[in-house]
């Protein structure tokens, strides 16, 4: 497969002093290139780079004819659609600054991050939105609202309201004065979404957003009119610098969901693809469900090969000293991994030929470069990517890094790691108690200093200067150490470190991450704190279970219908799910998951747990946009449940 373009020469941003003059380069240069695609929108929409940067201008020339003027805050909820970037990129045009979230959002939230941000504008994405913001928007200091819409604006408010057509339509009959602004000036307040508490604004100035695609080609190197399939939340931090950079290189962006981009990988076989971990292992357990579907004697001889390959993934990583598991190998060992090498070839590559190039028509085979970041990727999904050659690298970052700091390169790609820094990026471990800087190979809190650090947390000071320290150092919250070839590697969030009462620090997120490799667990969650012992909060995979029960015989109080309707799975009802077969085949698998874990401790292990039937979601508020467990929201959901656990 081809995971490099050797002709790869990107375009120079450098000079610039904010992020829209990136648009008129890139429109002069590849103006008939689209840009973006939105298949699903009703009509279809296409974008050239030409057409992207008119409606852009057009954008900011109307909100300027409505008074904006440079430094004025806007709020822009809304989510993916081809207006929000123009929307997004008019509204810096224009000097003005956004303060983005989700339309999804709840109501108190988006009038508290309106208020917040000292807004005078309004962008929303429908009427809907805006219903749900009454009746206190009529109250606040708005002076526009903007709906990213058709629909006819409601006369029932004193309130000066614009639809989309009726918008540009101002910016077309109004001259646009393009603003000087320097790369100080700040650009975007994106309040993190967060698991605790309000969120907080975080402020990004055009040389942090900057930073981060002039940093970005060290890493992935797209060419003119590569796709793109853009999955996540246009205004969080992690999708909108990968659309920034991809769409600075002249990329086609198409617009995918949850719900089709299994299918939009096979209709436009993208070259990239930004994802959380979430992503990547839905279309892992896609992949596995497809081989359960199979007869017994194909599961055989399919698990046969990935046995093989993993084996053979694995001397590979030994001989080219790219495993966290053995660093440092000595000559010998780099020979005996050479020779097992050698040993598995042929058998991973007739998997390669029978089995794993289907993987790879699945995702549209003509993906260079699959990219995942917003939490750690469990091991079992990087062997997984690695043995069917789908190219996929990690990074990190966090929103007040603009975000990405560290990422994984395709030549060096060291499994389980994050990678190294980003040009100009510093990373430092140090103690958490006495801030001692550690060296490499030690653990401890993560220090980031570089370009892309935020300006502070908007109107909050002390914040601020808990958050970053007189010399720049960012505190991450999240803890590590640097290994080989300067890789930062993550072992866990220090506000979700699990203390036992015999003291111990357990890291929650290494050893859920190993358990995720039953097929028999979708979610799971630890618990503990202050306990004797691990517990944990599973939701069971109902489809892999139920398959499990009708091949075990086991007889339950209703009969398993087999017609695929997880919603009316007997496994739903609780004296099915408590059977103690059941209960003791998921005391095997963590077990045995737990105890393989490169790392192990006896105190690992999960001794109590709890099935659990609701899976965490955004819709319950036990995930975040980006799909990360909310674990204070968990944990107080299932209160009742985690004290009896213990009990």
């Amino acid at each position: 497969m081809n995971t490099t373009v050797s002709s790869f020469q990107p375009l120079d941003h450098s000079s610039l002093d904010s992020l829209p003059e990136v648009w008129p380069q890139v429109a002069r240069e590849f103006g008939k290139t689209i840009a973006l695609h939105d298949p699903h929108a009703k009509p279809e929409v296409i974008l050239t780079y030409e057409q992207l940067y008119e409606k852009i201008s057009q954008f900011a020339a109307g909100i300027q004819a409505l008074g904006v003027k440079p430094g004025s805050k806007i709020a822009l909820f809304a989510d993916n659609s081809p207006r929000w970037f123009v929307a997004d990129q008019g509204i810096m045009a224009a000097g003005a600054v956004n303060a983005v979230r989700s339309a999804k959002a709840e109501r108190n939230e988006l009038l508290y991050i309106f208020r917040d941000s000292d807004s005078t504008g309004l962008v929303v994405q429908d009427i809907q939105t805006l219903k749900k913001l009454k009746p206190e928007i009529d109250d606040l200091p708005v002076e526009f609202i903007v709906l990213l819409s058709d629909e006819k604006p409601p006369n029932d408010t004193p309130l000066k309201i614009l639809n989309f057509p009726q918008l540009i339509t101002l910016g077309q009959d109004s001259s646009f004065t393009p603003v000087k602004r320097s790369r100080q000036d700040l650009a975007t307040l994106i309040y993190t979404s967060g698991t605790t508490g309000k969120p907080k604004g975080v402020m990004l100035s055009h040389g942090n957003l900057l930073h981060q695609i002039i940093a970005a080609p060290a890493v992935i190197k797209p060419e003119v009119g590569d796709r793109v399939l853009a999955i996540l939340p246009s205004w969080h931090a992690y999708e909108r610098i990968a659309e920034y950079y991809l769409l600075s290189q002249a990329c086609t962006q198409i617009y995918t969901s949850l719900r089709t981009f299994k299918q939009d990988l096979k209709a436009f076989k993208p070259q990239f693809m930004v994802g959380v971990p979430r992503v990547w292992e839905s279309i892992y357990e896609g992949v596995q469900k497809q081989f359960r579907s199979k007869s017994p004697l194909l599961q055989k001889i399919i698990n046969f090969f990935f046995s093989i390959s993993e084996k053979y993934v694995k001397a590979k990583s030994i001989s080219e000293n790219l495993s966290l598991d053995r660093p440092n190998p000595s000559d010998g060992d780099r020979l005996v991994a050479k020779l097992q090498m050698l040993l598995f070839s042929p058998f991973h590559a007739l998997g390669d030929a029978i089995v794993y190039k289907q993987v790879r028509e699945a995702v549209g085979g003509k993906v260079k470069t699959f990219i995942s970041g917003g939490g750690s990727l469990a091991r079992h999904l990087d062997t997984f990517y690695e043995i069917t050659q789908v190219p996929l690298i990690v990074g990190y970052g966090l929103t007040e890094t603009a975000p990405i700091t560290n990422a994984r390169l395709l030549k060096r790609n060291l499994k389980g790691a994050s990678g190294p820094p980003l040009p100009e990026t510093e990373i430092r471990i140090v103690d958490p108690e006495t801030r001692q800087t550690l060296s490499k190979g030690q653990r401890g809190l993560v220090l980031i200093r570089g370009p892309q650090v935020m300006q502070g947390y908007y109107n909050k000071p002390e914040a601020t200067a808990k958050a970053i320290d007189p010399e720049g150092w960012f505190d991450s919250g999240d803890l590590g150490m640097v290994v080989q070839d300067n890789n930062l590697v993550l072992t866990g969030r220090a506000k979700d470190t699990i203390v036992l009462s015999n003291g111990e620090n357990i890291e929650p997120q290494p050893i859920e991450d190993a358990c995720l490799c039953s097929p028999y667990i979708d979610q799971i969650m630890l618990v503990g704190q202050d306990q004797k012992m691990l517990g944990a909060l599973i939701v069971p995979n109902l489809e892999a279970l139920e398959k499990w029960v009708k091949s075990a015989n086991l007889a339950l109080q209703m009969p398993i219908a087999g017609n695929g309707d997880m919603a009316n799975s007997p496994l739903r009802d609780r004296k099915n799910i408590d059977n103690q077969a059941i209960l003791d085949l998921f005391q095997r698998e963590l077990k045995q998951l737990i105890k393989n874990r490169p790392g192990y401790r006896p105190d690992d292990q999960v001794k109590v747990f709890r099935l659990i039937l609701e899976p965490f979601s955004q819709e319950n508020g036990m995930m975040t946009q980006t799909l990360k467990v909310r674990r204070p929201v968990v944990r107080e959901r299932y209160r009742d449940i985690i004290d009896g656990m213990f009990g």
